[in-house]
């Protein structure tokens, strides 16, 4: 009873839509209307205003730690690893906007930042400058989650942390693909970068 009820708040706390709320409070804009119709921290940051984009950024990420943090207090790890994907799910599949959310790149962040401090805070602190660099999303995404497997095994992490590791960040890839592909080409392009 106690994993189902961490599910379900993981679920709820991914629900908080940070972007929809900045683009109401900031410029009176649906952001899920303009840009790449994404209501993610990239899409605010290039349609909204910069610091909007950080505090939506900030946000969703603290969303996937909260849930994990929650979680770990209450319940078993492999329930753990359903209330990150729940977290993930909330944000990405929303109930009050029907289904249709983000990519849940920052709130897959947040997950594996409670899971797997050391080696997240590492492949963070390496993909730094190459974003600052190129503000591509895709080419911060490999770097940020390629290492991310080895380094989880390197620092003791178990076999299923390390598959969990490759998996969420492999879902958010996905659902990058699926929302971007029928995208004219300027929007398409646009959601590659964060600038």
């Amino acid at each position: 009873m106690t994993g189902l009820v961490a599910i379900l708040v993981s679920y709820v706390i991914g629900l908080l839509p940070s972007a929809y709320i900045a683009g109401h409070l900031v410029k009176g804009v649906d952001i899920r209307t303009v840009g790449d119709r994404n209501p993610g921290a990239a899409n605010v940051y290039r349609n909204v205003s910069h610091l909007a984009g950080i505090l939506v950024l900030v946000a969703d990420v603290g969303k996937g730690t909260l849930a994990i943090l929650i979680a770990q207090t209450i319940t078993s790890q492999p329930t753990v690893f359903l209330c990150g994907l729940a977290v993930v799910a909330g944000h990405d599949w929303p109930i009050f906007f029907g289904f249709k959310g983000g990519r849940g790149l920052a709130t897959t962040i947040g997950v594996l930042l409670a899971m797997l401090p050391i080696p997240m805070a590492v492949t963070l602190a390496a993909c730094a400058i190459p974003f600052l660099k190129t503000r591509n999303l895709v080419v911060t995404g490999v770097i940020l989650f390629a290492p991310l497997p080895v380094l989880a095994w390197r620092t003791g992490a178990s076999l299923g942390l390390v598959v969990y590791g490759v998996a969420l960040p492999c879902l958010a890839g996905i659902l990058h693909l699926i929302t971007t592909r029928n995208l004219p080409k300027q929007q398409k392009r646009e959601a590659l970068y964060m600038r």
